[in-house]
């Protein structure tokens, strides 16, 4: 295998991220939205394509910069697709790099998206999101990446993007969060004047988790393709391997301890947070140092999504700021501490020589940088806030972006009941877990009295029975052994809550459930009402909250209509 043909491989695997973040976005958001999420990503690329082409790649790769700081391009576009395809000299080609740093380009554009998901014009994205690709991530990451950049001449080591791609990412997603404002419902006032945060889960940890192993997985393109010396591979995939995996062990470990149990979504988080803080430095840092960058990323990810969201009252659904600015900035400035000589980069962090200097170089390169993208955000937000806005109106973000901006109903083919409800202005969605006696897992409610009220004296009862999707199968395997061949079956909704049970999502408490749930009809005559009730509770029971409930009615008469035989005759027979 060539040096550039690896390279080229890193950069797919570097694309297919892609698909990761857009998984990872849409599990931790609503499914009205899920649409909108996909569409987002896909256009991260596309258009970031587009502009990069045009101007961004000069901007990264002059040779001529004025000041030392702003890249001068070479606007004649002929002369820069011609440039795309000659040798760049190492044995790459202008092709190998402009892909490269095309589909790194694209990853910085596409972090936005997760903390402005739900609430933002899908117009104003777009605009946004050329722009990062056009002019912004393209000169910061020349500063960094391009041999004539002034970090570069400096020293400032960036291996892979904590600072150029997950830092400016995240700062971007930031200002976009302020600037947008929080989702509907997130916060309320109390009656003393103090904020009340509301939980609004993701509608399936499912998809995050895909996102989160994807990501996980093309990782180790984006970390390792940029070794143009191969014999540096392994040790870089070692530690780009050793930090999630810390950072995912010590986020489970101190969620449990907080909160009481530990917390899926924010343990994904951490994976990512640990590759993140990992990216700069896995040339950089030996076994050790990615296991202390780990154990750092591991923490800082939900105390950072938690101040944020607790104490700033920054709505970022997914956790973007937290994961990719915090943990960007302190993954950069790991490598001025834990860089150990013997490494492939051969740096010298403070906490192996005692020097100070590549701990300064790196701190200024922080600092320059995320000034650099503060200013351009701030103002790319305003003027597309001004001009274009920002914001969808209040009713199309109840409705969903999905069907406003997008005319799409549904982004599943088939009937997936929507989890969210609005419910005092809060839009929650979770299942309140915790066992309890089987005698208390089902209730059962009798409606009426027992006095047959058809003709001929026969007793005809109802049997509604609502219960977890998950265990309708279970539910009409028993129903056929006792007898019952005939049911009714509706998706339906269900809402309820346990006094003196509290569960969190990201550290915030979660107040009300609205589940989807299947609701199972039954009219019986022959079959006792009691053996139907026996057999469901058998059925459903599991001893967790959200097991169901069991309604009993009596009957006044049935018809069929086919054979206008009426009570117990018509429920005699074949339908």
């Amino acid at each position: 295998m060539t040096i550039e043909f690896w390279y080229l491989i890193g950069a797919a695997l570097v694309f297919f991220m892609q698909a990761g973040f857009a998984m990872v976005e849409t599990g931790f958001t609503r499914a009205k939205n899920a649409g909108n999420i996909i569409m987002k990503n896909l256009m991260d690329f596309c258009i970031g394509t587009v502009v990069f082409s045009l101007l961004g790649f000069s901007l990264m790769m002059a040779e001529d910069y004025a000041f030392g700081l702003i890249g001068i391009p070479n606007l004649d576009i002929f002369t820069q697709f011609k440039a795309m395809i000659t040798s760049t000299g190492e044995g790459f080609t202008g092709a190998s790099t402009f892909v490269f740093n095309l589909v790194f380009c694209a990853t910085a554009a596409t972090i936005v998206s997760g903390a402005m998901a739900e609430r933002t014009k899908f117009s104003a994205y777009c605009i946004y999101s050329g722009v990062i690709s056009l002019v912004i991530y393209p000169i910061e990451a020349g500063w960094i990446w391009n041999p004539n950049g002034w970090l570069a001449q400096m020293g400032f080591h960036d291996f892979a993007g904590s600072c150029a791609i997950h830092m400016v990412g995240g700062i971007a997603a930031l200002i976009g969060a302020i600037f947008l404002g929080p989702r509907i419902g997130k916060y309320t006032k109390n009656p003393d004047g103090s904020v009340k945060v509301h939980a609004i889960p993701g509608h399936s940890v499912t998809l995050g988790a895909l996102g989160c192993f994807i990501l996980w997985f093309g990782w180790y393109g984006f970390n390792g393709a940029a070794a143009w010396d191969t014999s540096s591979l392994a040790s870089i995939f070692m530690t780009t391997t050793i930090a999630p995996a810390v950072a995912t062990v010590v986020c489970m470990i101190f969620t449990w301890v907080k909160n009481g149990k530990p917390d899926v979504s924010m343990c994904l988080n951490a994976s990512l947070a640990g590759l993140v803080g990992v990216t700069a430095g896995c040339a950089a840092v030996d076994a050790l140092g990615a296991a202390v960058i780990g154990i750092v990323s591991g923490i800082l990810v939900v105390v950072a999504v938690e101040f944020l969201d607790l104490k700033l009252h920054i709505d970022d659904p997914v956790g973007a700021v937290g994961v990719h600015c915090v943990n960007g900035i302190w993954g950069t400035i790991a490598v001025g501490l834990l860089a150990n000589p013997d490494a492939p980069a051969g740096l010298s962090g403070l906490f192996y020589t005692g020097s100070f200097t590549q701990l300064g170089v790196q701190t200024l390169g922080v600092l320059a940088v995320a000034a650099y993208a503060t200013i351009c955000m701030i103002i790319t937000f305003a003027l597309v806030k001004k001009f274009n806005g920002l914001r969808v109106t209040p009713e199309e973000e109840i409705l969903g972006l999905d069907v406003t901006e997008h005319g799409l109903s549904s982004a599943y083919a088939d009937f997936t009941p929507s989890v969210e409800h609005l419910y005092d202005g809060v839009e929650v969605a979770a299942e309140i877990t915790g066992s309890v006696p089987e005698e208390y897992a089902v209730p059962v409610e009798v409606k009426g009295n027992d006095t047959p009220s058809v003709p001929g004296g026969v007793k005809m009862t109802k049997i509604d029975i609502i219960c977890k999707q998950g265990k309708f199968e279970a539910l009409k395997a028993a129903m056929n052994r006792i007898g019952v061949t005939g049911m009714t079956v509706t998706q339906v909704l269900g809402f309820g809550a346990q006094k003196g049970h509290v569960e969190k999502y990201r550290g915030v408490t979660v107040e009300t459930n609205l589940l989807p749930k299947v609701e199972v009809e039954i009219v019986v005559s022959k079959v006792p009402v009691r053996t139907v009730i026996e057999a469901a509770k058998k059925a459903l029971y599991t001893g967790n909250i959200g097991d169901g409930k069991i309604f009993v009615y009596n009957v006044e008469n049935v018809v069929r209509v086919r054979t206008g035989e009426e009570g117990y005759d018509a429920l005699q027979g074949e339908n």
